[in-house]
């Protein structure tokens, strides 16, 4: 027996096709107060009609709760567990795959992890950690830099990642990240102008979110295989850049900064395409992380 919050949901959903559009706005918002609730019914209703303004009203209807809840769901990782980069990159995916199986992709970061796990101990140097983590991503898993089409925004989303496994420096060096600190492998981002580099830092560091402060050893590039460099390197790249020095160039970011950048980057290829309702609906998503507790 359907609940009467069903039956009504069904009753509204009816009458999408509504030709008043005052009228039409009116149940649409109603609808959208059931929020992810509303979601199956929206579904059937939309494989049960043949009625193209009724497919359409449904099809907008399905996307702008669907990207409600990811917005939802992206302050509150932000404000409550912006610990889990993981949930973070899942979260950017899931505004380009609504339907995500996000326990599927968390099996396969997992898979690639505990390949690390079983090569690595606590004997080992920073830099045969690092050996680790190259071999069995660059070698056994096969993740390379997408050199070819490098401007598509398919290369920023974790579901891509892991199924091509071709990337930008963005979204491979995320996935680099995830991996060494699930080991408890003090790997940060930096949040270099044009490339993203990773920081291998001083363990006493290794627990704080923010770590400006702390000392790098050396320098990754997760875009080259894990190849280690130094900070004098940063310094001239920035200098052919001709940028201004700043600290952040070669300081380790925080999660939050990495995800507003993902998200910034996906801005500036959507604009670049021509798709600016992508890039209209991510800026909501950026301005999210942009704001202040």
């Amino acid at each position: 027996m359907k609940s009467p919050e069903h039956t009504e949901l069904d009753a509204l959903i009816s009458l999408m096709d509504e030709p008043n559009d005052e009228i039409y706005l009116t149940i649409q918002k109603k609808i959208y107060s059931y929020g992810p609730a509303a979601i199956p019914l929206l579904e059937n209703a939309w494989d049960s009609s043949f009625d193209h303004l009724l497919q359409q009203r449904i099809a907008e209807a399905i996307h702008a709760i669907q990207f409600d809840e990811t917005k939802v769901r992206m302050k509150s990782w932000k404000e409550n567990n912006a610990h889990d980069l993981l949930e973070g990159f899942i979260l950017v995916t899931k505004y380009q795959y609504p339907d995500l199986d996000e326990d599927k992709i968390i099996k396969k970061v997992g898979r690639i992890s505990q390949d690390v796990w079983l090569e690595v101990n606590n004997k080992l140097t920073g830099l045969e950690k690092i050996k680790v983590i190259n071999h069995i991503l660059y070698d056994v898993h096969k993740f390379t830099g997408n050199k070819v089409n490098i401007s598509s925004v398919e290369n920023y989303y974790l579901k891509n990642l892991l199924e091509s496994k071709k990337g930008t420096p963005l979204s491979i060096g995320i996935l680099y990240i995830i991996i060494a600190q699930g080991l408890n492998i003090p790997v940060y981002g930096v949040n270099l102008p044009k490339h993203f580099v990773l920081a291998y830092v001083d363990e006493l560091y290794a627990r704080q979110e923010e770590n400006s402060g702390a000392e790098v050893l050396f320098y990754i590039n997760p875009f080259n295989r894990g190849a280690v460099f130094t900070k004098k390197e940063i310094e001239l790249f920035v200098k052919q850049l001709q940028l201004k020095k700043e600290d952040a160039h070669v300081a380790p970011c925080g999660h939050v900064t990495i995800i507003k950048r993902l998200t910034q980057e996906l801005i500036e290829n959507y604009e670049l395409a021509g798709n600016m309702s992508k890039a209209t609906e991510l800026r909501e998503i950026f301005n999210i992380l942009k704001e202040n507790p």
